[in-house]
């Protein structure tokens, strides 16, 4: 029955999207860097006859970056996207997309006027059927090559300035699992030498917002291939597990019987290649990963290393990373301290907020926990758990944005790691989006969770509970400086009644007003204000 699913699927193919537009990969579009393809709608660039967008420069933000990357011009993805193109759709309205031919997150229609809201939901919640569904289109986007995509299988330089562009096809599923990689991977800095010490989606203020995009983009391509308008990503809620519960073959594939590194043949995944994992290879010879296929998937949950991570996170740990009230601190990467978006990430305990190097904790907690190609960060999306995880991982970040409701300059303006100022645009993403644009709420870019739909956080408890919270806070100051102001007001008027009295004695009885003059009035009142 399933395998009847995926053959009518693959029947209603349609396009996809992800990081190079295959329209703007040319030696002309290279050289004079521009990507502003016509929308197929009208013929125009960008739309732009029919008011969708038009082609225009691209702004850069000039903010100061952190000291963890200390180079100019020798990485692609500096000041993303200028290496490539200056020049690209700039959308109007409600309209998106790499030709303005998409609707922005949340919206839908012809001419995306008509709001909606999808709902994210367990995993374990759905159906037979939702669940065989969801496990043939991950089948889909893995035997279905992009139309609209291509990847770099060389740096800018090597394609000598775009004159020689160097690009390969690829499939839906894995155009994601590259995209990935390449935001993460390790600078190449010619000959043998590489600096690691970089990541445009990891270990600073962006991670949270990138994965959120990642997810709304790889679901929203998912629509679109399937044709199902309906589709959203299941989450894994991880919270107080003892064991994968969803590494059984009725779910995303249990152990192999004679090899636990490998997933059982009656997995659906037990098949799949995965690509982009060799990753000192690619160093040692200064390449990008090709997206050819390396292997099989590997996993071994739970025989992993448990002095760094003991076991997977419980509810308390969820609970105490949302009462941390910072979303960055310090040096806004992996040794910042009372940062949320640290302690999520699991660099930091969530007990405390201290930042730990020898812990794994929460979302990393998983990651080392699968033992396997998703403990891997450049290689880690191959693994469809990758999605479930990161769906939950978001989940938690929703929690926190509508409990502490920040406003958009709590993001990091600047000084944070290359790629995380709040006006950086995302690394690669084409059409550009910025950090800024995902620290809100998912109801405002048209996704929900059943979870905390269940638990009401709109209410008037949640909304206040914030301020509650910095209320408890200042309350000792607040009754300090209540009791000063008490003892002054109580000092004045005292002082008041007195000088009062002095003036009485003074004035014969028969010359004193029997009202206080107009000026005395004043001053009198004044005192009292004070």
């Amino acid at each position: 029955m399933l395998l009847a699913v995926l053959y009518c699927l693959l029947w209603s193919f349609q396009t996809s999207a992800g990081h190079f537009p295959r329209a703007c990969v040319s030696s002309k579009n290279l050289m004079e860097k521009e990507c502003c393809p016509p929308w197929s709608g009208d013929g125009s660039p960008c739309g732009q006859l029919s008011g969708r967008g038009a082609c225009q420069n691209i702004l850069l933000s000039n903010a100061p970056l952190g000291p963890q990357f200390p180079f100019t011009g020798v990485d692609d993805r500096e000041s993303w996207p200028s290496i490539f193109y200056n020049r690209t759709c700039q959308c109007f309205g409600n309209f998106m997309g790499f030709n303005c031919g998409n609707c922005k997150f949340g919206f839908w229609g012809p001419n995306c006027t008509e709001r909606r809201l999808l709902v994210r939901r367990n995993i374990f919640d759905l159906s037979v059927p939702e669940k065989d569904k969801f496990l043939a289109y991950l089948t889909l986007a893995k035997q279905t090559i992009s139309s609209d995509y291509v990847i770099p299988t060389g740096t800018y330089g090597q394609m000598k300035n775009g004159s020689t562009p160097m690009f390969s096809d690829i499939n839906i599923y894995d155009l994601f699992v590259w995209i990935h990689y390449y935001v993460s991977m390790d600078a190449l800095l010619g000959g043998s030498k590489i600096w690691k010490d970089i990541d445009f989606a990891h270990e600073a203020p962006g991670f949270l917002p990138w994965h959120r995009l990642f997810l709304l983009r790889w679901e929203q391509e998912i629509q679109k291939v399937t044709g199902d308008e309906n589709f959203t990503i299941p989450y894994w809620d991880w919270r107080d597990a003892e064991k994968c519960d969803i590494c059984t073959d009725e779910y995303m594939g249990a152990q192999h019987p004679a090899n636990p590194n490998l997933l059982s043949p009656a997995s659906f995944f037990s098949s799949w290649q995965i690509i982009c994992s060799r990753l000192e290879e690619y160093n040692s010879h200064q390449t990008l990963c090709n997206g050819m296929p390396e292997g099989p998937l590997h996993r071994n949950p739970g025989n992993h290393d448990k002095s760094r991570t003991p076991r997977l996170p419980s509810s308390a740990d969820v609970e105490s990373c949302l009462s941390l009230t910072e979303y960055e601190s310090g040096s806004m990467d992996k040794s910042a301290n009372f940062s949320f978006r640290n302690t999520l990430e699991g660099f930091a305990s969530p007990l405390t907020g201290i930042a730990d190097a020898s812990q794994s904790s929460m979302h990393n907690a998983l990651h080392i926990y699968m033992n396997g190609t998703m403990s891997q960060v450049q290689a880690s999306a191959n693994d469809p758990i990758f999605l479930l995880h990161h769906a939950f991982v978001d989940s938690i970040f929703e929690q926190w944005l509508r409990r502490h409701r920040p406003l958009l300059e709590v993001y990091p303006e600047a000084n944070a790691p290359i790629g995380h100022n709040r006006e950086s645009y995302m690394v690669p993403f084409i059409p550009l989006y910025r950090n800024g644009d995902f620290f809100i709420s998912s109801k405002d870019l048209g996704y929900d969770y059943s979870y905390l739909q269940d638990s009401d956080p709109d209410s008037f408890q949640d909304y206040i509970k914030s301020y509650l919270e910095q209320a408890s806070r200042i309350w000792s100051w607040l009754l300090g400086a209540a009791m000063v102001g008490a003892a002054l007001t109580a000092l004045l008027a005292g002082l008041v009644s007195f000088l009062c009295r002095q003036k009485r004695k003074e004035l014969p009885e028969e010359k004193q007003p029997l009202l206080m003059e107009k000026q005395d009035s004043h001053s009198l009142l004044y005192q009292s204000h004070v």
